[in-house]
Order: C-alpha cells, then structure tokens, then sequence
C-alpha cells in the first residue's frame, strides 16, 4: 500500500505524519511506503526544527524535506489522507480524478456510524448553498436547519497547526496525529486481515 500523506507547507504536519506511519507500519509488520507532499509547499525545504525534534523524540531520525503535490505522487498514491478538510477540497480540485482515494486522515478513521454518509449530505448541501447564492437564490429553511444540525454533529476533522508555534504546540500536533495514525494503523491491520 502506498500512503501520501498531504498538508500545506509539508514542513509540520505532513512530514511528521509520514515519519510516524512509516515507523508504525514497519513496527506492526505492514507492508506500506509513505510519502508526504504539501498543497503549498516550495520543494528541498527543511521541516520545522520542531517537528524534527517531535520527531527524534519518538527515535525517528529519517531526513525529511518539503515536497509539493504532483500528478506524479497523486497517481502513486493509493490512498492520500490530507491534514485538514481544506488540503482535500485544495487537492481535489487540482485533481478532480483522485475524489475516490482521498480523504481527511481523521474522517477516514471516524468510526462513526453513517459518518460517511452525513459528510456527503452535508457537502451537497453546502454545494447547493453555494449554488444557490451564485444564482441569487437561497436555501430552503428545511435544508438550512440540516446544514445546522449536521455541523453540529460531524466533528471537526482538522488537526491543528503548529506552523509558527512552540515547541509544545508541536508536540499537542503530533500526539493528534498519532492518535488519527494508531486508529489508521489498527483499520488497516483489521483490513488485511478481513483479505487474508
């Protein structure tokens, strides 16, 4: 299985994602190469000396630089799992055919029941909402109150950024992540095992 891993800079959340799977992959005896890239992203950066240090600190040492998001690695990728829901809308439209293999890392292990069912209902609310006002239109009171009652529901899948901040906002990025990345880990695992 190949994993791209996808946020802004790819210089903080991205890298020390990579990094971590990598290192639980090879641990837990599955089999996946990890890769990460950034929306924005100039390429040969250096990660943020923080999100090094986040990343030594849990004996990771493997040198990481900044990567933008190419054709070539959205059609490696099996899967992409993006940072924030903004990556993933950023990415589906410079690559509307990799809809069906990209997610939010924190949506694709929401073990919710219908959570993939509510974020579709919510998204084609939200694009008719947006349809609607470009014509000069509005939602129906019924659809707005679903619009309302779905946010309220669906949880924020977003991990923070610690882009500018200290070293301890890097550390709370990276023990988000590695939460998202052990239910990811554990998905995968029961996967391969329902195959095999």
């Amino acid at each position: 299985m190949r994993i791209l891993f996808v946020c802004t800079g790819n210089t903080c959340r991205s890298p020390m994602a990579e990094g971590m799977f990598r290192q639980m992959a090879l641990e837990a005896g599955l089999s996946a190469e990890v890769k990460s890239a950034g929306v924005a992203a100039i390429p040969g950066m250096s990660i943020s000396r923080h999100a090094e240090a986040v990343l030594r600190d849990h004996q990771i040492t493997d040198r990481l630089t900044s990567t933008a998001v190419s054709e070539e690695l959205v059609n490696w990728a099996d899967m992409i799992l993006t940072l924030t829901q903004g990556h993933k809308r950023q990415l589906l439209y410079a690559f509307p055919d990799a809809a069906s293999k990209t997610y939010v890392l924190k949506e694709y292990v929401d073990e919710r029941e219908n959570a993939e069912g509510e974020l579709q209902e919510l998204d084609g609310l939200l694009a008719e909402r947006a349809l609607q006002a470009a014509l000069g239109g509005r939602l129906t009171e019924e659809d707005s109150r679903r619009i309302t009652e779905l946010q309220q529901r669906i949880p924020v899948y977003d991990i923070s950024d610690p882009f500018g901040g200290s070293r301890e906002d890097y550390e709370k990025t990276a023990a988000e992540i590695r939460e998202a990345l052990e239910k990811l880990l554990h998905k995968l695992l029961k996967e391969r095992e329902q195959e095999g």
